[in-house]
């Protein structure tokens, strides 16, 4: 039995309430369940918290299962396709291997893996990302909008490197947009 299950029997065999979980309690350890990530709304904070976890298990999977760029391309931090995809792929991951899953939630996982795969694969060549240069994902230009800049390919010779100035570059965007707006806010009522 867990200290956290003997203490919610004592106290619950004596009458009084459990103390507040905090730093001290065995309940203050315990991990929040994997929960999906929206990029959009990430705090600077948390945002680079998630970008280095992601690029972890991005590097894991990429090696585990051998995967070609034509798949995880060096520079799939700067195509929001694939870190959406890759996020939503780790996210399964997390909860197919979650101790309080079923058995054959991994096969599950594999299972839609194969399908991401395929559509990595789709993203990673309308992007044009490739093993050793990189370019913005092209848009296209609706009727009626300014068209599209030309795109040039750039050269990819140190992707560690690449990464660590995304995420400085990223989170100091994002700070500076937290910071904007918390500017404009009226301490007193709350209101932008």
């Amino acid at each position: 039995m867990s200290d956290a299950t003997m203490s919610d029997q004592f106290f619950q065999e004596h009458g009084d309430a459990p103390p507040e979980a905090g730093p001290a309690s065995p309940r203050f350890d315990v991990p929040e369940p994997p929960h999906p990530v929206n990029w959009n709304l990430l705090t600077a904070n948390d945002l680079e918290a998630e970008l280095l976890e992601l690029n972890r298990w991005v590097d894991w999977l990429r090696h585990t299962y051998g995967l070609p760029a034509s798949v995880v391309p060096p520079y799939w931090h700067r195509h929001p396709e694939l870190l959406w995809e890759l996020s939503a792929l780790h996210l399964h991951w997390l909860c197919a291997y979650d101790p309080e899953q079923n058995g054959s939630a991994p096969l599950g996982w594999h299972r839609d893996f194969a399908d991401t795969r395929a559509r990595l694969r789709d993203w990673v060549a309308a992007c044009g990302t490739r093993l050793d240069r990189d370019r913005p994902t092209r848009q296209t230009s609706w009727p009626g909008e300014d068209p599209a800049p030309s795109i040039e390919d750039s050269p990819i010779t140190d992707r560690d490197e690449d990464f660590v100035r995304f995420v400085i570059d990223t989170v100091a965007a994002r700070q500076e947009a937290e910071d904007a707006f918390f500017a404009g806010v009226d301490l007193e009522t709350g209101e932008v």
